[in-house]
């Protein structure tokens, strides 16, 4: 989203070492998070699908 770690820190009142420890965990698994993320993302579609929205467009 183009924050800088301390930006994020800041805004999310973080200590900068958790954000970088959060940001090495990512660049190490980040093919496992991304799978995750798909796949989450197509169970949302799916449920989307089959439930219909009572909220009107």
């Amino acid at each position: 989203m183009g924050l800088s770690a301390d930006e994020i820190a800041t805004e999310h009142e973080l200590e900068l070492s958790d954000v970088y420890a959060a940001l090495t965990y990512y660049h190490d698994h980040r093919a496992e998070i991304n799978e995750s993320i798909r796949t989450d993302e197509a169970f949302i579609k799916n449920l989307q699908k089959q439930i219909p929205s009572k909220i009107k467009k």
